[in-house]
């Protein structure tokens, strides 16, 4: 099917989906809500910015695929022209805190560029159509939607590879 025909979930549903998983997440104390990625199913993240007007702790549960030590997203936003704040809030702190199934790390932020954000754009490419998870089986399409790049963002480790 093409991606311009595809059915979207609506964004009351996609915004309430994101709520109930940060709530179950907060409520469990961090025992639920998170997963190691795996070959048909990428992982799942709690990321902590630093709200860029607030300056108070902000929590967004995002999808992820690793790269070697670096963790590595993309700035989907419900299918939203608009930027999600949690990147926006790293483009203003990229210094972060990203919960892991496995502990607590602290992570730098920035943009994928050049010929490492095409080779990691394939990399997410080839997940989506791999996994079967249908709003994850054309990434082209879904970044075509938008009038803006959607931005592979690479989360790199502040201090070596263990937790902190």
């Amino acid at each position: 099917m093409s991606s311009q025909r595809r059915r979207l979930p609506p964004p009351w549903f996609i915004r309430g989906f994101g709520a109930v998983h940060r709530t179950l997440h907060r409520l469990s104390g961090g025992r639920l809500g998170l997963s190691r990625p795996k070959s048909d199913r990428w992982g799942e993240m709690c990321l902590m910015t630093v709200g860029r007007r607030s300056g108070k702790q902000r929590s967004a549960i995002l999808g992820y695929l690793e790269d070697g030590r670096n963790l590595t997203t993309l700035t989907v936003n419900g299918w939203s022209d608009h930027e999600p704040a949690w990147w926006l809030n790293l483009q203003a702190q990229p210094d972060a805190v990203v919960r892991l199934k496995d502990g607590i790390h602290q992570v730098h932020a920035r943009a994928a560029q050049g010929d490492e954000r095409e080779r990691l754009w394939a990399m997410w490419r080839d997940f989506g159509k791999r996994s079967g998870v249908t709003f994850m089986a054309d990434v082209d399409g879904d970044a075509a939607r938008l009038s803006r790049e959607m931005a592979v963002v690479v989360l790199e480790p502040r201090f070596g590879l263990g937790t902190s």
